[in-house]
Parts: structure tokens; sequence; C-alpha cells
């Protein structure tokens, strides 16, 4: 089941981002994450009406969590999806959830970065249309000092229109 998150939900997604965090593979947060600020972060979300914030439970548990962020006509999602639940559907249902907020919000575009080795996440943006629409080369320093590639995609939802200068 996916619905809106609720303050009451922060401490549990909290505790799920960090779980997917200390993997070191499929979202930007690496271990340990600055809990305080993660939830001053996300409540404050709470109140902005640009934002939607969805969390994916079984029973009493969370177990995905996806955020967007509606800015100039453009949603921003990041997501995340606890390990037993990969595949299973969860990423799609926030998925459906994230774009429907999106035309809510009135945009005309979803954005997102991905890592080029998550292939499993990469397979659910293209399932929902989004296509790949530029590489950062060495673009984000990991606490190990390495230097990761980051794959932007994006899905257009409003076609027929040119840009100004078309």
């Amino acid at each position: 089941m996916v619905r809106s998150m609720a303050a009451s939900d922060i401490e549990a997604v909290i505790d799920g981002y960090e779980t997917v965090a200390t993997e070191g593979r499929y979202i930007a947060a690496e271990a340990p994450v600055d809990r305080t600020a993660r939830k001053e972060r996300w409540l404050a979300g709470l109140e902005d009406l640009d934002t939607a914030s969805f969390v994916a439970t079984a029973g009493q548990s969370i177990v995905g969590h996806l955020g967007v962020v509606t800015r100039g006509g453009v949603a921003e999602l990041g997501m995340w999806v606890a390990a037993p639940w990969r595949g299973k559907g969860v990423g799609s249902a926030l998925m459906d959830c994230a774009l429907e907020s999106a035309h809510e919000h009135g945009a005309h575009k979803v954005s997102l970065e991905v890592w080029p080795h998550n292939e499993a996440a990469i397979a659910l943006y293209s399932k929902f249309g989004f296509e790949r629409e530029g590489l950062r080369r060495a673009h984000y320093r990991r606490r190990s000092g390495e230097l990761w590639d980051s794959l932007m995609m994006g899905l257009v939802l409003q076609d027929g229109e040119s840009a100004p200068g078309e």
C-alpha cells in the first residue's frame, strides 16, 4: 500500500533511508546519516505545498519512500526501497504516486538522477517512459574518495509546445 507520508512516519522513514544508505550503492546519502537534519528537511517538506512525500507500507512497516518537489514546472524525485521489497512492485507503486503528484502540481517534466550501476532503478524509470538525458562524469565524490558518475533521466509530461526561439 502507498499513502502520503505523515509526520508520525518520519522516524521509520529515516530508519529505512539509513539502512539503504548503509548499502552504499543505491542512493546519494552515505552512512552515517545526519538524522536530525534529515528529520528537519522532511518535516519542512510536509509543510511545503510544492513537495509531496509518499511511503510504501507492508503491514505496519514502511518499506519504501518517494519524495517529489515541483519547482518551475519540473518535478524532481528521489526514492528508496528496502532491499527485501525490491523487484516486488513497490517502486512502481511509488512512481505512480510521483507522476500523479507531478500532474497535480502542474509539472511539464519529471527529472531524476540515478547511479549508472543501478540497473534495476534505470529499468523501472525506463518502464515509466523516462529517457536518458545525460551523464555527469565524476560528478559526486563519495566518502571513500571515489568519484561517481550520475545518469540524468527525464520524462516530458506535456508535448506539443516549442521552447522559446524554436
